[in-house]
């Protein structure tokens, strides 16, 4: 150390320059590596922060309650200014302009104004405001100032007036299964739920009025039908008994020769009901085996999901589910054709489409319908049953090419590789041995960048080797195991975020697990905690290619994952602990003089910063939480300065925190705990700080 000399007296005591020690947040939740041997970017407790894959740590988003109606994340809200109150509304009642006719509800009573949602029309300045009946006041041009909190506040305020309106789906018990997809160019969304008797399951699509039931129509079976093959939309006509078709069902045979069978789905007959005999279709003969009986759904289940085309064109795409307890199906968003397979019994677990078949999973064997004919699960049209002498757990495709096309079948102790294009042929099926140590938790298998399980010792990712035909695995959460023995047996769905890069994990407590990889390299895990249990989650894109996520609760409703300030009007209780840093000199103490946070967002942000020193120690005084805001702005065209805003609207601030007292070293905790504040990211800390002297 230097001695400073004061000029003209004598010299002072040794002073140690402050210096700056900079910490980069990545790496995630490790519970296992020491703690001098792991980096100080790594936390040791986290919850609903997730990482970045630019880097850092986000405040997770939030989700909502969907049902075709406004989202409650697009609301907006509007202050009405008056004079002053003739009469003092309360909120929730509607008001109206009275010369306008403009309405709104009232979310907001503040000092001579008011804040409405839901406005129709325009209110205008100079009117007459009112209540019913009973006089506001006179509208007046605006001049209250709305503060970035208070319009983080007013905002959440509008979005659960929004929110009152959107309802469950309807039916009892939990949501079985929610599914999406693009049909004709729009984004559909259905959901799986047990009806008010509980005594079948109902499928709901979602409009702009709400859910609506999707009806389900009848099934009749058919013999010896010839000539040619019927298409979907024509009519099936018995003596004078006549029922639109909605989808022709083959499962054997051959319409040119005369010997098509299987059945067809129609609407309800009219003037009466099908019996046993002959019927026609146009030109076409065929033979009905017996009345038509409604199609219904058996109650309860786990379902999942899988989209196919075998038809080649837009409109042709559909989703084919399972659900362990009915029949395999196929779904186009109008008609639900029940699969009868011949296998027993006929209620499969698993489902994925691979080279042109529909393959389904029974306790432990695969089983795969015709080329190209997912109704028909005859040999002859090259149906083949597949043992794998373990529990099947899931399928999914790999990468692959024409002639060496390859599908991972889980178990729950191992794994296999399915290599092939079909039964027989020039290159026909052939099962492959991965793993006989590692297996597969049902409904944790994804596709991201590589294939995800959740597996007794954690989650792994399988990709293809550098040769092709070959595959490689890793373990993701070594540093987390505490955590995955706890949930492992609890996991109810998964999923995924591509904009995120991101692997997601529910379990029946309403925890997950966000696991975020970049181009192969994994930045780590992050566990969550939701205000309402997941019971299955769907990922899919949107119409323009976004993704969208979605899941189905114990509560009835669907909701949409990484949207809105709040986990559906609950505040989000986020917070993570870093790890103990001493700055690589475990035994010197240091003077601690003060900190920045660099933080990123784009709308107001709120947090509370806490350190402490010396391992906690009660032998040091340590400091009390301490609130933070950064108040991000997003800039309008025409109302800007040039070089004083950002392209994107998301703002880039260093927030200085205060940081005082001596230790060896010190644990930062950052947490956030309100339900207005949308998601922002915590980059790095710098911290300030003196070498004093060595720990006696």
């Amino acid at each position: 150390m230097a001695r400073r000399t004061l000029q003209g007296g004598p010299p002072t005591m040794s002073m140690t320059p402050v210096q700056d020690h900079v910490v980069i947040l990545q790496g995630g939740l490790d519970q296992n590596t020491p703690t001098l041997s792991l980096p100080p970017g790594r936390v040791r407790d986290a919850l609903n922060f997730d990482i970045e894959p630019t880097g850092g740590y986000t405040r997770v988003s939030g989700y909502e309650r969907m049902d075709g109606l406004t989202a409650p994340s697009t609301a907006t809200y509007q202050i009405i200014q008056v004079t002053s109150f003739t009469n003092t509304p309360s909120t929730g009642s509607t008001l109206t302009g009275g010369t306008s006719g403009a309405t709104g509800v009232i979310i907001v009573v503040g000092a001579a104004y008011m804040a409405v949602t839901r406005v129709v029309g325009t209110f205008t300045t100079s009117e007459v405001v009112s209540v019913g009946a009973t006089v506001i006041g006179t509208a007046t041009p605006q001049t209250v100032v709305i503060t970035a909190l208070l319009n983080a506040q007013y905002l959440n305020l509008a979005a659960d007036s929004y929110r009152s309106l959107i309802a469950a789906v309807p039916g009892s018990g939990s949501v079985l299964g929610v599914v999406a997809w693009v049909i004709s160019g729009t984004l559909q969304r259905f959901a799986f739920r047990n009806n008010v008797g509980n005594t079948a399951t109902d499928i709901y699509k979602m409009t702009t009025l709400g859910w609506s039931q999707v009806p389900l129509f009848n099934e009749v079976a058919f013999t010896l039908g010839g000539m040619s093959a019927p298409a979907d939309g024509s009519t099936l006509t018995q003596g004078a008994n006549t029922a639109v078709i909605k989808r022709v069902v083959l499962s054997s045979g051959s319409w040119t020769g005369g010997t098509a069978a299987g059945r067809f789905i129609v609407e309800t007959p009219a003037p009466a009901n099908f019996a046993s005999g002959a019927a026609t279709i146009s030109t076409v003969n065929c033979t009905l085996s017996g009345a038509q009986s409604a199609i219904t759904i058996t109650k309860d289940g786990s379902y999942e999901f899988a989209l196919g085309n075998f038809a080649g064109q837009a409109a042709t795409r559909r989703v084919y589910g399972v659900s362990g307890v009915t029949r395999a199906f196929e779904f186009d968003g109008t008609v639900y054709v029940p699969i009868t397979t011949g296998f027993s019994p006929d209620t499969p677990t698993r489902v994925e489409v691979h080279v042109n078949h529909l393959f389904i999973g029974i306790g432990s064997s695969v089983s795969n319908s015709g080329v190209g004919l997912p109704y028909n699960w005859t040999a002859l049209a090259g149906s083949a049953e597949i043992a794998v002498s373990d529990v099947v757990t899931g399928m999914k495709v790999q990468p692959g090419a024409a002639t060496t096309s390859t599908m991972l079948i889980t178990c729950r102790n191992s794994l296999y590789m399915l290599y092939g294009t079909s039964a027989a042929g020039s290159t026909p099926w052939a099962l492959v041995t991965y793993n006989t140590d590692t297996g597969a938790l049902p409904r944790s298998l994804q596709n991201l960048d590589q294939t995800y399980v959740l597996d007794d010792r954690g989650v792994i990712s399988i990709k293809a080797a550098l040769v092709f035909g070959n595959f490689i695995q890793a373990s993701l959460t070594q540093t987390i195991q505490t955590y995955i023995k706890t949930n492992r047996s609890l996991c109810v769905a998964s999923g995924t975020s591509k904009d995120r890069s991101q692997y997601r994990l529910f379990f029946s407590t309403g925890a997950a697990l966000y696991i975020t990889v970049v181009n192969g390299k994994l930045l780590g895990c992050m566990p969550m905690l939701f205000s309402h249990v997941p019971t299955c989650a769907w990922s899919t894109e949107d119409a323009a290619g976004d993704p969208v996520n979605y899941f189905g609760s114990t509560d009835g409703f669907v909701y949409q994952m990484d949207k809105g300030s709040s986990f559906d009007g609950e505040a989000i209780l986020a917070h993570f602990t870093m790890n103990i840093d001493s700055i690589k000199t475990p035994r010197v103490l240091k003077r601690y003089r003060r900190a920045s946070l660099e933080i990123q967002g784009d709308a107001y942000a709120s947090f509370l910063f806490r350190y402490s020193l010396g391992y906690g120690s009660a032998a040091i005084g340590q400091p009390l939480a301490v609130a933070y805001t950064s108040e991000f702005l997003t800039p309008v065209w025409d109302v800007f300065t040039w070089d004083e805003f950002s392209w994107d609207g998301v703002t880039l601030a260093p927030s200085e925190v205060e940081m005082k007292g001596t230790a060896e070293n010190y644990q930062i905790t950052i947490r956030a705990d309100v339900d207005y504040v949308y998601p922002f990211t915590i980059n790095s800390t710098i911290v300030h700080y003196s070498f004093r002297r060595r720990v006696r």
